[in-house]
Formats: C-alpha cells, sequence, structure tokens
C-alpha cells in the first residue's frame, strides 16, 4: 500500500441509485490537518473507470451539503458521472477568529492560497483543490482522469479560477449563481484582504473576472443564476461577468431563472441540467 493510498479512512458508506456515498478522513500535508471529503461514485464504477466532477460548496457549507440536498445521484448514476465535494475550508485548526462570522474562517476558505498569518499555515485551498486532493482520489478510486468542475456561491467563484487559471484541465465548468468578482464585492473584499492583504494583484489572481480580462484561457461557461437571490445585487453581480465575457469574446452562457432563490432548492432544480452538460464533454 502507498503512502498515499494509506492516507485515507472511511467514515461512512451509503447506497443510493445503485452507486455509493462514501465520506472519507485524510490528513492533509497541504493544510495540515485533519480533512473530510465526499465521492459518489455511480454504479458504472464498479466495472469500468469512470469520469469525474469536482463540486465546490459555498459559504457555511460542508463536504455533506450537495451530497444531501441536491439530489444529483439519480442523474449521476445514469450518465456514469462521479462527484468529489471536498470541505471548504480547514478544521479544527485552533485559529484565533476562524469561528467569529459566517463568511471568514471555518466555512469560509474562498479556494485560496493564503499568504497572511495566522490563516497561511493552513488556508491553502487552491493548492489543496488543485493539487492534493486530486492525487489522492485518483490513487484509490476508479476514475478514467476526465475532470469537470461545478460550484455553487463561494464555490462557484472556485470553480471558475480553478478552471481559469488551469487551462484545459477541465472538461467543462459551470456555476450556480458564483461570485464573479471578489475584489469588488463585500464577501471577497472581507476574505481577500484577511487572507491575502492588501496586494490587488494578488486578490486578481482569484477574481473570474479579473482572470477574463487577462485572456488567457477561453474556458466556456455554463451558469445560472435565479432572479430572487437576495445576494444578487450586493454579493455576486453577474453583470460584470457578461460585460468583461462579451468585451474578450469569451463563451458563456449565462441563464437568469426566474424566481429563484440562492439556496439548495435552485440548485436541486437545475442540477441535472449541468450533469448532462458535464456529461457531454466528458464523454
Amino acid at each position: 500500500m502507498t503512502e498515499v493510498e494509506s492516507n485515507l479512512t472511511l467514515i461512512s458508506a451509503t447506497k443510493s441509485f445503485d452507486g455509493w456515498i462514501k465520506r472519507y478522513q485524510h490528513y492533509s500535508n497541504t493544510l495540515k490537518c485533519n480533512m473530510i471529503f465526499a465521492i459518489y461514485l455511480p454504479p458504472q464504477a464498479e466495472t469500468n473507470p469512470v469520469p469525474l466532477l469536482w463540486w465546490l460548496s459555498g459559504l457555511t457549507c460542508t463536504d455533506e451539503n450537495f451530497m444531501q440536498k441536491s439530489g444529483a445521484q439519480q442523474v449521476a448514476a445514469k450518465l456514469g458521472i462521479a462527484i468529489i465535494c471536498p470541505d471548504t475550508s480547514p478544521r479544527g485548526v485552533d485559529i484565533p477568529g476562524a469561528d467569529d462570522s459566517y463568511d471568514f474562517g471555518s466555512g469560509a476558505g474562498f479556494y485560496v492560497n493564503a499568504t497572511q498569518e495566522p490563516w497561511a499555515t493552513h488556508y491553502q485551498m487552491f493548492d489543496y483543490v488543485a493539487k492534493e486532493l486530486p492525487e489522492l482520489v485518483f490513487a484509490n478510486f476508479p476514475l478514467n482522469g476526465k475532470e469537470s468542475i461545478s460550484g455553487h456561491s463561494m464555490g462557484g467563484h472556485g470553480a471558475l479560477v480553478l478552471a481559469l487559471r488551469q487551462p484545459g484541465r477541465y472538461a467543462s465548468v459551470s456555476a450556480f449563481a458564483p461570485i464573479v468578482s471578489p475584489s469588488t464585492v463585500p464577501w471577497g473584499q472581507k476574505a481577500l484582504s484577511g487572507y491575502l492583504g492588501d496586494d490587488q494583484q494578488a486578490w486578481a489572481e482569484y477574481d473570474a473576472c479579473a482572470l477574463v480580462k487577462k485572456g488567457e484561457s477561453k474556458q466556456p461557461f455554463f451558469i445560472d443564476q435565479g432572479t430572487a437571490d437576495n445576494f444578487l445585487t450586493e454579493q455576486l453581480r453577474p453583470e460584470l461577468l457578461e460585460q468583461i465575457c462579451y468585451q474578450r469574446q469569451h463563451p458563456l452562457v449565462l441563464r437568469h431563472q426566474e424566481g429563484y432563490d440562492h439556496s439548495y432548492f435552485f440548485i436541486a432544480t437545475f442540477i441535472d441540467d449541468h450533469l448532462r452538460y458535464h456529461a457531454q464533454h466528458l464523454s
């Protein structure tokens, strides 16, 4: 057994649509703490390697929210797609202030590599999701090497940024109500200043609008946004992404879903569309 393989402890296994939802704990050398992730393995994984969809969750979420609330397993089972849900931040690292607010610290890693103490020691979420966790799961599960990525809110921000900064890696990328310009909205400004300091150039490396403007990737985006989302005008501002994508001729499908809010009811309504979108690109 390799070092990668030995660093994995099964917490639970639940059968769903002839596949399995499994939760694992492992020690992360990147984050310097124990981490938990969830994986859905469709029934096809019993006999052949399958493609993978990364799902990045939003503020306050853990690895469990999507698996329990999205209803994604039925269509994922039909399409033969595995889904992996990382946690949204390190846990239990005893940093003063980590639990003082919902939008910074625990549950709010923002998928960045922090440079400011006390966060820099543990909050290296970009490298964890981009490097360490993929190495672990590809060594341990029947995956065929094809990857797509999606996410919600803060996780939608993470999905867009990970795809834009790694051109060609993901077969497709989608998002639900993503934070598209964290440099210009309160959630993002709080997180980026706290984790990265005042360097605006460092912020731009985690800002989808800034990365589209930079022009190093033409990764098409498929995005759903609810029109009744409480965070639409102050925190999400999809019109900023729409504008820069138009200016830079960056492929974008942005659907405005009438009457839908920011909740998992919204995600559950349209997740099948996203899974089928990814399946087309992963096949």
